[in-house]
């Protein structure tokens, strides 16, 4: 069936959220219009604001309504550690977690040469200023365990090293509470290859 033009275009829109498909966009289009437009307006209304108000932070790349995020803002975070990440959702999860205490560099993607998104994409000049500036004792490459990640860590991990700065990875393996006979194949390698001796 052929949707009218503002329909197919609103469908179309939901489409360019992350895993959401024709089926899934067309029938939240279908709610918005049918029973929940107050929250459609709403959406929009929230989605216009973010839109204007929310940037970078001039530090660490993180989203923020300032020119300095909360974490770069705060001078109790541990200036000389810096974790590198692929997004802001990283940068949450890693807070969540609550055991780092240092600040962040988020690259907004990864290496993806056949997407277009090169090393100026990712904000290298920035991250080889901040290297400059001087005070950075280590970067802790936290980007994820995928070939384009793995590449992405080998490339800002070659950065750091040639200014003396200590870089490290994030360890991949089995989950905590996880039974080895359900861990798939890549996981479970990369635990043997990075096991640690017992003290």
């Amino acid at each position: 069936m052929k949707h009218s033009p503002a329909l197919a275009a609103l469908i179309e829109a939901l489409r360019s959220l992350p895993s959401v498909g024709p089926k899934s966009a067309q029938r939240m289009a279908f709610h918005l219009l049918q029973t929940g437009r107050p929250a459609g307006r709403a959406l929009a209304n929230a989605l216009n604001v973010a839109l204007d108000s929310v940037g970078r932070c001039g530090r660490c790349r993180m989203l923020t309504e300032g020119s300095l995020c909360v974490i770069c803002a705060n001078s109790q975070r541990d200036a000389s550690l810096v974790c590198l990440v692929e997004s802001p959702a990283d940068v949450v999860a890693i807070e969540q977690s609550g055991g780092y205490r240092g600040r962040y560099f988020v690259l907004m993607g990864h290496l993806s040469p056949l997407d277009g998104i090169g090393p100026d994409e990712l904000g290298v000049q920035d991250f080889e200023a901040l290297l400059d500036r001087g005070g950075v004792a280590e970067v802790i490459l936290a980007t994820n365990p995928t070939v384009e990640g793995e590449a992405t860590a080998h490339f800002f991990s070659e950065l750091v090293r040639a200014r003396g700065v200590a870089a490290s990875r994030i360890a991949h393996g089995v989950p905590v509470g996880g039974e080895l006979e359900y861990v798939d194949g890549g996981t479970l390698a990369h635990a043997m290859a990075g096991r640690q001796a017992l003290s």
